[in-house]
């Protein structure tokens, strides 16, 4: 096979499915994302999630555009078992991604199990994950409010607000709807079609988290990755600017610039007037709330989603 050809191989979506299958020490493979879906769009990744023998933790890498999920072969069996999944599962990637490969069987037992857990089932998930929202929002309380604390305690409250509403109380309010979130770049308008109608309150207040403004403010916001390391992150999100995702391309780079740059908000008074403009410009601060105001709005977030509003 010639060196052109390899390369067209490797950039294969369906061939790279295909070597995966074939691959003896893979014993479970899917397909995640949009990508292949009638919800694709130019910035989907093709993704797939597999199960294989020899592998210890779970890794993901990216090759000629194309990302692995890989687990240890051994919870495959495991995750059969919701109690199990549910402390230690990626539960969203695991629902919702298409399986190609499942000899065992396994995979698709785990995914029946997931859509079809019970309402008490779901009622306790809710409760753990608030519980988990909860704890964490006392720490950021503790940890970056009070006497003392300057703009870099405000800056990173706002940081950990959004992480909390991400990742704990959006799964936590699709539990009221026996859904499983996304994590695309399009996000928040996934958010809104999933649940925006149901719980106005609050998807409100997790948009107001966020600060979006539309295309102008996403304008903004892909200009100001410039010099900050975040190459790969500005192309994704300018694919889901030209695509008309505008808020997606905003979330996705508040939270990727909260991700990366952390140490630089924790040194903010020491950082260079123009990287403090930049990073500034890329958190928001001009139009989102800090601080206190941040973990409140998320603590009002957490009481919407349990009350189901």
């Amino acid at each position: 096979m010639s060196s052109e050809a390899r390369a067209a191989d490797r950039q294969n979506p369906e061939r790279a499915g295909e070597r995966l299958v074939a691959d003896r020490k893979v014993r479970a493979v899917a397909q995640a994302g949009s990508f292949g879906t009638e919800y694709a769009w130019a910035g989907s990744v093709p993704t797939f999630v597999t199960f294989e023998r020899g592998v210890l933790s779970a890794q993901a890498d990216t090759r000629a555009g194309v990302t692995v999920e890989r687990f240890p072969f051994e919870k495959l069996e495991a995750w059969r078992d919701w109690d199990v999944a549910r402390t230690e599962a990626p539960l969203a990637l695991l629902a919702t991604s298409r399986v190609i490969y499942d000899p065992t069987g396994h995979y698709g037992r785990i995914q029946r199990t997931l859509w079809n857990l019970s309402a008490s089932q779901r009622a306790a998930h809710r409760a753990e994950l608030l519980r988990g929202a909860q704890d964490a929002l006392s720490a950021a309380r503790a940890a970056h409010t009070g006497p003392g604390h300057g703009v870099q305690e405000q800056l990173l409250a706002l940081a950990d607000a959004r992480e909390i509403a991400l990742t704990l109380l959006y799964p936590a309010l699709l539990t009221w709807l026996h859904l499983w979130p996304e994590f695309e770049i399009r996000l928040p308008h996934a958010w809104r079609s999933a649940a925006g109608l149901r719980f106005p309150k609050a998807v409100y207040r997790l948009e107001a988290l966020y600060a979006f403004g539309g295309e102008d403010e996403a304008r903004r916001v892909l200009l100001a990755t410039r010099g900050l390391g975040l190459v790969e992150q500005e192309r994704r999100a300018r694919a889901a600017f030209q695509a008309g995702y505008y808020d997606g391309a905003v979330r996705f780079l508040r939270d990727e610039a909260a991700r990366t740059h952390r140490e630089d908000l924790r040194r903010w008074m020491n950082l260079t007037p123009a990287r403090r403009e930049k990073l500034g410009t890329l958190m928001g601060v001009t139009r989102a709330p800090l601080g206190p105001a941040a973990l409140r709005l998320a603590q009002e977030l957490l009481e919407a989603v349990q009350e189901g509003e």
